[in-house]
Order: C-alpha cells, then structure tokens, then sequence
C-alpha cells in the first residue's frame, strides 16, 4: 500500500533502495519535531532491514529542507517552553549520527534549496547528487544560532576550514554550479534528468557490495580523527572481516571467469 500523500515523510522501497522523502512542500519541507522523529525512526529502520541496501534522502515540491521550522520554534520560545532548544540534542544530533552510521550507503537527492539542517542533512550523506535548481545556505547565524546536525564538522571536511567560516558566518547562498566547484556536491544534473540520473545511482549502489561500502564508510569516517597507525589497523580489520564474505569470494571469481559480480549485500 502506498503512504498517504499527506504524511509528512514519505517511504517508498524500489529494488533495495529505500527512499526517505520530506514531505511538507508548503512549508519547504521544514523540520517539525514530527518530521524529524519520523525521519529518525525510519533511518533507525533502513539500517535494520536488510532488504533495504542503499537509501535516497530527498525532499517534496521545490525544496530540499529548510532546516527548522521556525513558526513551530518561536511558539515555544514565546511561551517560555524550553523545549525548542533541546532539539539538537533530541532529535538532529541522533539523525546526523543515524546517517553517518548507517551501514549502508545514502544519498541526497538535493532536489531543490537546501538550508540550515536540511544542508547540514545532505552534507552528512555519503553522496550529494544536485538538480540544477539546487542552493544550499547555512543560515543559522542570520537567526542568531550556531551551526548544528554536525554541519561544524561535516562542511569543514568538505570545503576547507576557510570557506566553511565564510559560509557560516555570512551565510551566503550557494547556487548547484558553486557547489560543485567547491566540493559540496559530486554531481549537478538538470532538473529533468535528476529523478532518473538518481535512480540510476541509488540502484547502482543497492545492487552492489553492501557489507564492503559499511566497512568504507566505517573506516574513512574514522580515519578522518586517527593517526596512520590506527586507519591502517582498521583497515586490516575490515579487510580480514570482508576477505570471509560471500560477496568477495563472488567478486573473485567473476573476475576470472570474465563476467559482471552478481552481489548480494552477504
């Protein structure tokens, strides 16, 4: 049964790719506390379900996310309710750390602006796919906030700490082409070829190694805060683990037979 056109996060499965979509396009798919604890439990769900071996974040309508919805936030603050500010602890922290740890791989499909967390969002993804029309913004200082959802460590990483400050601090919008150029997507496609061009690459990825892309994005994430010794001691670990799956030995001996892998994710 299809999810109902109403629900604020949308979950569709295609041959092993789950695709996570927020689903607010009137409000630009802000970040209501419900979106973001339904996008937290169904990336908790995607990691366990091994039918699922790849994952697509994206966003409904003309926006990817517009980071936190701020009518929702300023209620509290009005009111005095302190809750507003414990969101970064509840919920975007343990998102960020779902995505990253996820063993498996996740794409954005940055489909439109992206800002705030909702940028934050696709630069913790292992891969950044944009449309044309996409922007991204760090637009927590022009709110009087500091960054968060791992943006202080993710956007530094991928575009250097001076360009990372430049952003933060005068929150300059990016358009897809600046984008790229500076490392923050790997790809611009035009918007009428984006929704197949990310099919295209989600499928790729489902239909491949599972178990070796968990153990990439384990050990690359922790090679990113360790000296040589300990990434080359992780990597001996996830290669001698690897070395014993049905999908190396599958690999193996496509290679000499002269034919394409068939991976099972095993």
């Amino acid at each position: 049964m299809s999810p109902p056109t109403d629900d604020v996060l949308l979950v569709t499965d295609v041959d092993g790719v789950r695709t996570l979509t927020l689903n607010r396009p009137r409000a630009y798919n802000s970040l209501t506390v419900e979106l973001k604890e339904r996008l937290l439990a169904a990336l908790r769900q995607a990691a366990e379900d091994d039918a699922v071996r790849a994952v697509v974040l994206t966003g409904s309508g003309k926006a990817f996310c517009a980071g936190q919805d701020l009518k929702e936030h300023v209620e509290g603050l009005r009111t005095g309710d302190l809750a507003p500010l414990s969101t970064v602890a509840r919920h975007y922290n343990p998102i960020v750390t779902a995505i990253v740890d996820l063993p498996k791989p996740v794409i954005a499909a940055v489909n439109g602006s992206a800002a705030g967390a909702g940028a934050a969002f696709a630069y913790a993804c292992d891969l950044r796919i944009a449309a044309t029309s996409a922007s991204f913004s760090m637009a927590f200082a022009g709110v009087g906030l500091g960054p968060d959802s791992g943006a202080s460590w993710t956007l530094q990483r991928l575009v250097g700490y001076g360009k990372a400050m430049e952003l933060m601090l005068l929150g300059n919008k990016v358009d897809s082409g600046e984008a790229l150029r500076l490392g923050l997507v790997n790809e611009v496609v035009p918007d009428d070829e984006f929704p197949e061009r990310v099919r295209t690459v989600a499928a790729s990825l489902a239909a491949g190694p599972t178990r070796a892309y968990a153990k990439i994005k384990e050990t690359v994430t922790r090679a990113a805060e360790s000296t040589l010794a300990e990434a080359l001691a992780a990597e001996n670990a996830a290669q001698t683990e690897l070395g014993g799956t049905a999908d190396h030995r599958e690999a193996v001996e496509a290679f000499v037979e002269k034919r394409r892998p068939n991976f099972t994710g095993k």
